[in-house]
């Protein structure tokens, strides 16, 4: 058995899970999310807890077995407590702003980057005086703002001369030396 896929999840009070036609949906206090489940994987919803089996020993089905545990475990987490990402944006004059959905983006290029963001998504810009600014994004699904943050990044990659870039709040970037002088 797969040492994650077995593991039970316990699903707290104001969730609901139901499983129709090998999909998961799981309702709560910060929304509605659903996923497919392969067929070759059982999930079954009793006494509070969702547990997922497979039907066979094939290494295709064990390798589903713990990513679809893994799947509805953060799930049931996000439509229960919640997910939250800071990003933070160092470097002389980067700034960040929101309208609405749209987050604009000044990074050093000759032009500002919009970005439009999902309805899922909630956005928050903080710009202190003597700050970096902060862009929090909060979501119930994990996937959605994992990819939103990956696609803030790519904007401007920390790089590690200088540490400019977009980064995550506490996240560590190895610095490098530059150059060195020259022996002679």
């Amino acid at each position: 058995m797969s040492r994650i896929g077995k593991l039970p999840i316990s699903i707290p009070s104001g969730v609901t899970v139901s499983v129709k036609d090998n999909i998961v949906t799981v309702k709560g206090p910060k929304g509605e999310l659903s996923q497919a489940v392969n067929p070759s994987i059982d999930v079954e919803v009793k006494d509070g807890q969702v547990s997922l089996s497979r039907k066979s020993d094939e290494p295709a089905q064990r390798s589903m077995h713990g990513l679809y545990r893994s799947l509805i475990n953060n799930m049931v987490v996000g439509v229960s407590t919640g997910y939250k990402k800071e990003l933070e944006l160092v470097g002389v004059g980067y700034r960040v702003s929101n309208q609405g959905q749209v987050l604009e983006f000044a990074l050093g290029y000759t032009h500002n980057i919009f970005l439009q963001l999902p309805k899922e998504i909630k956005i928050e810009t903080k710009s202190e005086r003597n700050q970096n600014p902060l862009v929090i994004l909060e979501s119930c699904d994990k996937q959605l703002i994992g990819q939103v943050c990956a696609k803030i990044r790519s904007f401007r990659m920390p790089e590690p001369y200088k540490g400019k870039g977009v980064k995550f709040v506490g996240e560590v970037i190895r610095r490098k030396a530059g150059k060195s002088a020259g022996a002679k």
